[in-house]
Parts: C-alpha cells; sequence; structure tokens
C-alpha cells in the first residue's frame, strides 16, 4: 500500500492539474446526481418491529384514520384574553379550508368539538335531571295506585261483611237472594277496578324498569366521559385552542411539502390578535447543516492550521480538501434520497466528519511534506514520500473509522445503518481526497506552503553545500547552525538530535492516577443516562415547536403533549350494543393506572373487532413516569379475559425507538472494542499497547458519556450551552459515538505510539522512544485535535437539540480522547511499562501479519528523498 500511495503521490504532484480537474468532474457528477436523486428527507425515525409498529399495522387495517401521522395547531390570544367570536370565525374557517391540503385527511374545529364534549357533558346533568323527574313522576304513580288499591281493599272488606250479614240475616229467600245479586254487582265494580290497578302497576314498573335502564346507560356514559374530563380543545380560560390535524401518510411517509402546506395555510393569513405555533410532528423538518457555529469552527481551524504551518498558502489546503470531499460525499449520499429513506440527521453526520477528517487527514500528509522540506528533501519527491508513509497511515486511520460507521448496520436498526454509511462515504471521501487531491494541490504550490523565512534557511542551506555559488550571491549562513533550538523545533533538523529525556517514574505514576480519577469522575453522571428522543420543549426557545409545547402544557397540562394510543382487540361476535359496555370495562382498566390524566373512547372498527382510546399522562412525552405508565399499560393482562390491549402514539414510539437503541448499545460496543484490540495488535506487534488504548478509549467514551448527561440531562451549564429544558440524552447518541470516537482515538493513537515503536525498534531504550515518539507526533496530534474540537464545536450553536448533543458529544470525546488518554494517560503507562509495553508471544508474532503502517520499508527503498 505505502507504495501505491508513493506512486499515487509522485504521479499527483507532476500531473497535478489532471487531478484537479478529475475531482472537479466527480463534483460535477454528484451535483448532477443530487439535482436529479434528491426527494427530501424525513425528520422522523423508526425501528422495525417494535410494539407500537404492530400497533400501527394493525390500525391500518381496522381503523385506518388513526394509523396516519397527526399534529396540533395551537392558538393563543396575544394578552392572554378569551377569544373573541370574530377571532373564533376565522379559525374555525381556516380549519373548514385545511381539509383541501394534500396528505390531510381531517381538521378538527377546537370550538365545534369542544361545543360537542359541553354537550354531552350537559345532555348527562340533563338526562339526570329527566330521570329524576321520572322517577318522581313514577313513585307519585305508585303513592296513587297504593292509595287506590286500599280505597279497594276497605270497599272489598265493607262488600264482604254486608255479604256475611245478608247470609246469616233470617230473611226470605227471594229477598236475600235479591240483596246478594246488588252485591255480586258491586263485586264485579270492585274487580274491574282491581284490574285497572294491575295494569296500571304493571305499566308503573316497566316504566321504572325503563328508568333504571336508563339510569344504568347514563351512568356508564357519565363515567366515560368522567375519565375524559381532563381531555380539551379550548383552555378552560378561552384563551388557548388547539386544531388537531390528522394525515393519510404515516409519519415515516409524510412528505415535508404536506406538513410545509400545513404551516403556510395557517400563517398565510393571521388572525389578529393570535399567535399561532405548530408541534414538532408538523413543524420539525431539515435542520440547517452549515451555519455561523459551523463557520467559525471552521475559522478557528484555520488559525490553528497557520500556526502549526506557518503558510497562509499551506493552511489553505486542507480546508479546501476537506470541503470539496464534503460536497462530494454530502451531496452523493443525498442523491439516493429517492431510492432510500433518509433521516434528516443523515447527512448531519457526513458533514460533520468530512469537515473534521478532511482537514485533519490532509494536515497529517501536509505536516509531513513539510519536515521533509524543511530537511532539503526534492518538492515532488518529499511529496510521494509524505503520501506513501503518513498517507499510509491516514489511509489506515480512515479505514478504522470506516470500519466502525459501517459496523453501525450490525445493530438492525435502518437509520443507524444508513447514517453510519452515509459517514463512512464521507470518510472514505476525505480519504480519497487526501492522497490524491493534496499532493496534487502540493505539487502546484512548491516550496511556496513553506514561510519566507523556511525558504531562506533551505537557500542557505544549499549554499553551504556550494559556498563559492552563496558568496556569489551574497546567501548568508545557514539558521539551523545559528539557532539549533529553534531548527529543532520547527522541524529543520531531526527531532531526535534536539535531545530527548524521558519523564520520571514519580511522574508518569501520578498522571496515570490523576488522568484516570479525572475521566472516571466525569464520567459519574453516565450512571443516570436516559435516552430518548427531543420533544418540542427541547427546540430553540424561540421555535415555533418550542411555543406550541409551552402554550399547550400551561393550558391543557404537559400530557396533552403526550397522548397515547391505547387498541382494545375485541372478542369475536361482539354485538352494538355490548360495545359500550365493554369501552366501559377498558377505560376503568386503563384509568386505574398510576399517572392517567384523562381517557377517552374514540373510534370502534365497523366490525367491532377493534376499539381505540386515547390515554392522556400526567406529564410530558420525556417524563419517566410517562415512560413507565407505557410499560404499565403494556403489562395490563387481558381486560374481562380476552381483551388484549396494544400502545402507540408519538409518545410510546419514542419510548420504543430509545429502549430498542439502548438494547443494540452493548453489543456495538462489544465489536468495536474488540475490533479496536485486534487492529492495534496488528499494527504495534504487542498486547499490552492494544489494551492500554483500548481501555483508554473506553475511558474516554463514558467520560463523554457522562459529560453530555451532566450538560443535557442534569442541565449544567445549560445557559452557557443553549440547553434550557434538561431531558434525556438522543436516543441514539452514544451508539453514534461510539463508532465515531472509536476511529477517532484509533487516528491518535496511532500517530502518537507508531513513533514510539519506531524509535524503539531503532535501538532507543523503551522509556527513552516513549520521549521521542510522543515528541514527534504531539504537535500534529494537537493541532488536528484541535481542529477536530473547534469543528465539532460548532456545531453546538445549531438550534436543533440533536445537531447541538451531537456536535458536543464528540468535540468533548475528541478533547477527552486527544488530550487526556492519548498525550497523558497512555504515554504515563508505557514509560511505567517499559520494555514489556512491546511483548508478544512468539506464536502469535509469527501469525500476526506485518502492518507497515508508518511506511517505513518505503523510506529503506527511497533514501534519497530524506534531503542532504
Amino acid at each position: 500500500m505505502a507504495e501505491l500511495l508513493h506512486r499515487l503521490g509522485t504521479f499527483a504532484a507532476r500531473r497535478a492539474w489532471t487531478v484537479i480537474v478529475a475531482w472537479l468532474v466527480i463534483l460535477g457528477i454528484v451535483v448532477g446526481g443530487f439535482l436529479v436523486g434528491f426527494k427530501g428527507l424525513s425528520s422522523s425515525f423508526d425501528i422495525p418491529g417494535t410494539a407500537s409498529g404492530e400497533v400501527i399495522s394493525e390500525l391500518q387495517g381496522e381503523l385506518p384514520d388513526f394509523a396516519g401521522a397527526s399534529g396540533a395547531v395551537v392558538f393563543r390570544t396575544d394578552d392572554g384574553s378569551p377569544l373573541t367570536d370574530a377571532q373564533k370565525t376565522a379559525i374555525s374557517a381556516l380549519v373548514t379550508s385545511a381539509g383541501d391540503l394534500p396528505d390531510v385527511a381531517r381538521v378538527t374545529d377546537p370550538f365545534t368539538a369542544q361545543q360537542q364534549l359541553d354537550a354531552q357533558r350537559q345532555q348527562v346533568v340533563d338526562g339526570r335531571q329527566q330521570i329524576d323527574q321520572a322517577r318522581a313522576q313514577a313513585e307519585s304513580g305508585q303513592q296513587q295506585l297504593d292509595a287506590g288499591r286500599a280505597q279497594l281493599e276497605a270497599g272489598q272488606q265493607k262488600l264482604n261483611e254486608a255479604k256475611a250479614q245478608i247470609e246469616s240475616a233470617p230473611l226470605p229467600a227471594a229477598q236475600k237472594q235479591a240483596q246478594l245479586t246488588a252485591l255480586e254487582a258491586q263485586q264485579q265494580q270492585i274487580d274491574q277496578q282491581r284490574s285497572g290497578l294491575e295494569q296500571q302497576q304493571t305499566q308503573l314498573s316497566d316504566g321504572l324498569a325503563q328508568i333504571d335502564a336508563q339510569q344504568t346507560q347514563l351512568d356508564d356514559g357519565s363515567e366515560l366521559l368522567g375519565f375524559a374530563d381532563a381531555i380539551r380543545l379550548v383552555a378552560a380560560d378561552g384563551s388557548t385552542a388547539i386544531v388537531n390535524v390528522s394525515f393519510s401518510e404515516p409519519r415515516l411517509e409524510l412528505s415535508q411539502a404536506s406538513k410545509d402546506a400545513v404551516v403556510e395555510h395557517f400563517t398565510a393569513a393571521p388572525v389578529d390578535g393570535v399567535e399561532v405555533a405548530f408541534n414538532t410532528e408538523i413543524s420539525q423538518g431539515v435542520p440547517e447543516i452549515l451555519g455561523v457555529g459551523e463557520a467559525i469552527g471552521v475559522a478557528i481551524a484555520a488559525i490553528v492550521l497557520i500556526v502549526v504551518l506557518g503558510s497562509l498558502l499551506a493552511a489553505s489546503f486542507p480546508i479546501i480538501t476537506a470541503l470539496v470531499g464534503v460536497a462530494i460525499g454530502a451531496m452523493a449520499t443525498l442523491s439516493f434520497s429517492g431510492l432510500v429513506q433518509m433521516a434528516s440527521v443523515t447527512p448531519i453526520l457526513g458533514v460533520m466528519l468530512g469537515l473534521a477528517v478532511g482537514i485533519d487527514y490532509s494536515l497529517f500528509i501536509l505536516y509531513r511534506h513539510r519536515r521533509q522540506l524543511l530537511q532539503g528533501a526534492d518538492v515532488v519527491d518529499s511529496i510521494g514520500l509524505a503520501n506513501g508513509t503518513a498517507g499510509n497511515a491516514v489511509v489506515f486511520a480512515g479505514t478504522t473509522v470506516i470500519v466502525a460507521l459501517l459496523a453501525l448496520n450490525i445493530t438492525g436498526i435502518p437509520f443507524l445503518g444508513l447514517m453510519g454509511t452515509a459517514g463512512a462515504v464521507s470518510v472514505l471521501v476525505a480519504v480519497l481526497i487526501a492522497v490524491s487531491l493534496t499532493p496534487a494541490l502540493l505539487g502546484l504550490a512548491g516550496t511556496r506552503i513553506l514561510s519566507r523565512r523556511a525558504r531562506g534557511r533551505l537557500v542557505a542551506a544549499a549554499a553551504e553545500a556550494h559556498p563559492r555559488r552563496a558568496a556569489r550571491e551574497g546567501i548568508a549562513p545557514s539558521d539551523v547552525q545559528e539557532h539549533p533550538r529553534r531548527a529543532a523545533r520547527t522541524g529543520a533538523v531531526p527531532v531526535a538530535a534536539a535531545g530527548v529525556k524521558p519523564m520520571s517514574t514519580f511522574r508518569a505514576v501520578v498522571t496515570m492516577v490523576v488522568a484516570t480519577i479525572v475521566l472516571l469522575v466525569v464520567a459519574i453522571p453516565a450512571l443516570s443516562m436516559r435516552l430518548g428522543l427531543p420533544d418540542g420543549g427541547s427546540e430553540a426557545e424561540d421555535s415555533t415547536a418550542y411555543k406550541a409545547f409551552t402554550w399547550t402544557e400551561q393550558a391543557f397540562g404537559a400530557g396533552a403533549n403526550a397522548p397515547l394510543l391505547v387498541t382494545a382487540a375485541l372478542p369475536g361476535g361482539t354485538a352494538e350494543d355490548e360495545v359500550r359496555g365493554i369501552q366501559l370495562d377498558v377505560a376503568r382498566e386503563l384509568f386505574s393506572q398510576n399517572d392517567v390524566a384523562a381517557v377517552a373512547p374514540v373510534a370502534v372498527s365497523d366490525d367491532r373487532t377493534l376499539a381505540a382510546f386515547q390515554v392522556i399522562p400526567k406529564e410530558g412525552p420525556n417524563a419517566v413516569s410517562t415512560e413507565q405508565l407505557v410499560r404499565d399499560l403494556r403489562a395490563i393482562p387481558p381486560v374481562d379475559g380476552d381483551i388484549d390491549l396494544g400502545v402507540a402514539g408519538a409518545a410510546a414510539i419514542n419510548i420504543d425507538i430509545s429502549e430498542g437503541l439502548a438494547s443494540v448499545l452493548p453489543i456495538y460496543l462489544v465489536v468495536v472494542v474488540g475490533l479496536s484490540f485486534l487492529i492495534m495488535v496488528m499494527v504495534f506487534r504487542s498486547l499490552l499497547v492494544p489494551l492500554i488504548a483500548t481501555l483508554g478509549f473506553v475511558l474516554s467514551l463514558f467520560a463523554t458519556y457522562g459529560a453530555v448527561t451532566a450538560v443535557f440531562q442534569w442541565g449544567w451549564l445549560g445557559g452557557v450551552l443553549g440547553v434550557h429544558n434538561p431531558g434525556p440524552i438522543l436516543s441514539f447518541l452514544p451508539v453514534i459515538l461510539v463508532g465515531i470516537l472509536f476511529g477517532l482515538a484509533m487516528d491518535y493513537q496511532l500517530f502518537l505510539a507508531t513513533g514510539m515503536r519506531e524509535a524503539w525498534a531503532h535501538g532507543a531504550a523503551p522509556r527513552v522512544a516513549v520521549a521521542q515518539g510522543f515528541r514527534a507526533g504531539r504537535t500534529v496530534v494537537t493541532a488536528a485535535a484541535i481542529i477536530m474540537v473547534a469543528v465539532f464545536s460548532g456545531f453546538i450553536a445549531s438550534d436543533s437539540v440533536i445537531i447541538k448533543s451531537m456536535g458536543l458529544g464528540l468535540a468533548l470525546g475528541v478533547l477527552f480522547d486527544a488530550f487526556i488518554v492519548r498525550m497523558l494517560l497512555m504515554p504515563a503507562i508505557m514509560h511505567v511499562l517499559g520494555g514489556s509495553a512491546w511483548w508478544l508471544p512468539k506464536w502469535l508474532d509469527r501469525i500476526v501479519p506485518d502492518v507497515d503502517v508508518e511506511g517505513a520499508a518505503l523510506e529503506r527503498r527511497h533514501p534519497g528523498h530524506h534531503g542532504s
């Protein structure tokens, strides 16, 4: 590989314009592909096979109106006063006309819906009054019946007594018979009256039964309405109203244009005295990839390059190549957005990595070339050697990053694997540009990448070789002779010549202990790290999503921002008159759970096999109680023994995604750490050095987790970093950090430890070799790390909490790993270990391939490149 890169570098230096034009052609092709293939990005995430995904699939078949995406438009008066009739009419007009927007299934008028809810509640009150009146009338009728029955019984008794007297009286038979016949006629009248009373009693009993049935229905309806008391669409004070927008497309398939159309519709004709805001499901779009913060980060990187390289021209080359690489990588990725569904953060990761590694990889080659020029090497020969040595290390370092990113596909999470693949493409482009376009630019620049003073020293050095010509041309003596220490610092003479002494063992032990303790202390907050996806409360304070979130919470309670959709699979053959009872049974079970504020039945499928309920938690979407509530609802046994429940909704989906990501983190970490160890064994032909590098990576990784948790979850330094509403850590951030920081950590390990091994292999004492290798690599590693931190920190200024957390996590990760682990902890441990650090069993030494990362063999084959 080193020889191939040497030839590529030499060719690029000699045929610079050919290489430059080739890259411009590639850029043009990629731009064309982007213009043709870019079809937009999704602001939603998903993990296949989750519990909420199964519920949504069921809804698509039985209740498709509830399977699509949904969002909320929140209206609030400027001064907090109740909405006027004119304002309500204007809002209702917007609602009516919104039904024709693309992909919009239905739009709920909050005032009509609230009136219906209030009317239902009033119907219950009126129904109770009517039933009470009917019952009072029935009771009065019963009293009248009882009084009539008592009169009949009294008449019957008198009749019986009269009959008994006649029968016992000594009267003639004819007279007695005539009197008894008259009494029989009276008996028939009493019997008729008794029959009439019995009929009236039957009617009254039936009426009471109907009243009881109506009472039961009314009680059931009242109970259901009682469960939904906390659900409102118009605030109790009348100042805020929520317009619910339901889409026909699922959230992953809903286009950004459809969401933008909703925003445009409700903002095109402002209602006087009323503000409008949109929740994240509608307003969250593709975040801005590059902004002021990123520009500042690149500017800081440029300053570092100028300080390290001492030339504006030289400092411009890494930035130029990085920007070209970012453009190619990002647009190449986005060109496939029409074929593959991409999340909005997919290109952002590529841009972050493309900028950072693009600048660093070019710097490594340029720095090596500059050092060789200062030692008197020919320009073209130096470019070839730098590309074969430092370029070979760049290829290896880039390969480790690419492998780590591609390994994200083993998580089985599509959007995460795609992010890793997009990042890997950007890193690959950065590597290819570093080993081809950078040598071409260096070939065009010649010795102009050096400062005037450095070029003067080269001329003076040439004069020493030809003193007579120097005397004729008036060239001064070499600056190396007059200022040997400065020459050693600038690289004009080999570093080893400057005199390197190892650190004391006491200092090494203290450094080890202090660095380890610092990292462990910083990692403590990671023990309480929670994962989640950002809600509207995490957005920028001036954003429409934040306004909608806070207005909703203030007017309707925190849980109104986290509605859950619960499905109930009804038993087969459920009759229509049985549905209400089943709904009530399910609602009772749901409402009995902890932290439930309200429950409302919302729909039943036409075939009565599936019922849907809305559940409002007491707290917001990222609250611990809401997360526990989702688990509790899923743990409920079948209601009535045969009604299974399912839970979906935005809050449940986010919880499912976070839990899915948390479950793959340990597996991915083991894979990456194992890969790290094996690669380092090949590179350094040692067991202890890879072990030190791997454990150092784990320490810096957990310190990064701890710092990110302290900022975003605990709220430390939130005011400085723009975190105004602490909450769970971005669910996929820990996995992303593992992949990226692993690759970058191996970069720094490579550029420091290979110098140590080279010095040791050339006969230096182990501890002296550590000092020599550290001195040789510290400048370029420090510069590279500062550039990385600056570029990643630029993304902290983003309004998007996703980008902000990724930028801070990567910046802190590089800071901890480069400056604490690689430049303090690792050299100290290597010093304490001494020669044993390079121990490798003989049997393993025979089977491990010899990976000449630094291109030492190439230097031996091309000794003439080393200057005079």
